[in-house]
């Protein structure tokens, strides 16, 4: 039986299918993504076949999806042990103890969005921000008594903005490259949209930060959380700072992610060692699996208690079993059929716009992870754009506002999955606060219809 092309109508029912299914699990099966994503492969394996497509085949369509993937699987088996390194050496303690001293609750959110925002743009990495940063402000979140939804948000938001703006992160260079722009062109027309938008989100976090103030119960909690900090770490912050200051500095030096990482644990391990007096079996348990502290404040013993390779187990598999019906739909030609069907219909610059935002999100919620539906976009909307006279830039800009900002607020992508592990909160309890992400295909829409930010290809008559 030879293979057939797709058509339109056929990929929508298949796709119409699995997002029927992922809602059923999400709100009728109490979140039982794994097993539904697996009756999704298999719903998207019958649909191959009748294709044409055998077994063998789809299989490899599965096999060679994961291989793509593996770089962000490896990430996240480090970013487990990261955040367990981070524990045990006492860094995350001691930037709590100093955190809660520093920052009040009225201007934590703000504050807190800016500086995670500066550190991813100086890094290009939002999991690495969410993986240092964001567990010591949900921990100074958790002490202030403040609603973890807002803070969850707050991190991803400004974890987010670098991932997009950073010359130095990879999906800023991939949106570029696959769009055939230029990255400092990419970047500038990134600005136009993302600039506005992050200051609405500042004057928004402020305006909340301003209504959440520190009562004086709180207050004690807070002297007591700051006590047993003390009581169970040694908190020189210029030893215990090195782990992160090292993963910084060889971020910025564009060191690959996992040679930073593996780094920072290294470090980590051995001020642990030395400074924290923990033993050679407590550091090799908790890398593994860790286990709460003994402040005596729970929460507090909980959240220091994170971390471990076991920790991110959950996650990784919900992950493997998306990326591989992602390889499915890729492979069989379900997502070029449909995206191809979008952009036949699409008449009007702000429509060309909001479908390429719109099928980014659909794209990237279908495969999983964001680098492939990067590529298949750029490809699938570059004509549409030159023949409109409208700049690569725009494309690239385009792509990225309904993938990168976007693939986090996806309980089961890699984005998702990983900010929800790492955080300790689900994404569907974070999405609705995390703004900048929301609002900034929001606010690129609204511009594109409106006529502003289109910048015209010189190189169009």
């Amino acid at each position: 039986m030879s293979e057939k092309n797709v058509h339109f109508w056929h990929a929508l029912l298949v796709f119409a299918g699995l997002f029927g299914l992922i809602a059923a699990g999400m709100f009728v099966l109490d979140h039982l993504l794994h097993v539904v994503l697996f009756v999704g492969v298999v719903w998207a394996a019958i649909h191959a076949a009748v294709l044409g497509y055998q077994y063998r085949t789809i299989r490899e369509m599965m096999s060679s999806a994961i291989h793509r993937a593996l770089p962000a699987i490896y990430i996240f088996l480090l970013i487990g042990l990261v955040i367990a390194a981070l524990m045990k050496s006492g860094t995350v303690a001691t930037l709590i103890y100093y955190g809660l001293d520093w920052i009040s609750p009225a201007v934590f959110l703000p504050v807190g969005f800016v500086l995670c925002a500066l550190m991813s743009l100086l890094t290009g990495t939002s999991w690495g921000t969410v993986g240092t940063l964001g567990v010591v402000f949900m921990g100074i979140g958790l002490a202030q008594d403040m609603p973890l939804y807002w803070v969850a948000g707050m991190v991803v938001s400004g974890a987010t903005f670098g991932d997009k703006m950073s010359p130095v992160s990879d999906t800023t260079n991939l949106a570029a490259m696959s769009a055939d722009t230029d990255l400092y062109a990419h970047i500038r027309s990134m600005m136009m949209t993302t600039i506005p938008t992050f200051l609405l989100v500042t004057l928004i976090f402020a305006v909340v930060g301003m209504n959440l103030s520190t009562t004086a119960a709180q207050t004690a909690q807070i002297e007591t959380i700051r006590t047993a900090l003390a009581g169970e770490f040694n908190l020189n912050p210029l030893v215990t700072i090195w782990p992160v200051v090292v993963m910084v500095f060889l971020s910025y030096r564009k060191v690959a992610a996992e040679v930073s990482m593996t780094a920072c644990v290294a470090v980590a391990v051995v001020i642990a060692w030395l400074f924290q007096e923990a033993t050679v079996p407590q550091l090799a348990h908790a890398l593994w699996q860790n286990s709460p502290t003994n402040t005596g404040v729970d929460n507090i013993d909980q959240l220091l208690g994170r971390g471990g390779l076991y920790s991110m187990a959950w996650t990784l598999l919900l992950a493997l079993i998306a990326i591989a019906l992602g390889g499915i739909l890729q492979g069989a030609g379900f997502v070029m059929a449909l995206l191809g069907g979008l952009v036949d219909r699409t008449r009007r610059t702000g429509s060309l716009v909001a479908a390429t935002i719109g099928s980014g999100f659909m794209t990237v919620a279908a495969l999983g992870e964001g680098y492939i539906a990067i590529i298949l976009n750029s490809q699938v909307f570059r004509k549409a754009y030159a023949k409109k006279g409208i700049d690569a830039s725009v494309l690239s800009r385009s792509v990225e506002e309904g993938i990168t900002l976007l693939a986090g607020l996806i309980p089961w992508t890699t984005a998702g999955a990983f900010y929800a592990a790492t955080l300790g909160i689900s994404v569907l309890d974070f999405a609705p606060y995390a703004l900048l992400n929301l609002l900034n295909p929001v606010v690129a829409i609204v511009f594109a219809y409106l006529g502003w930010a289109i910048i015209r290809d010189p190189k169009q008559p």
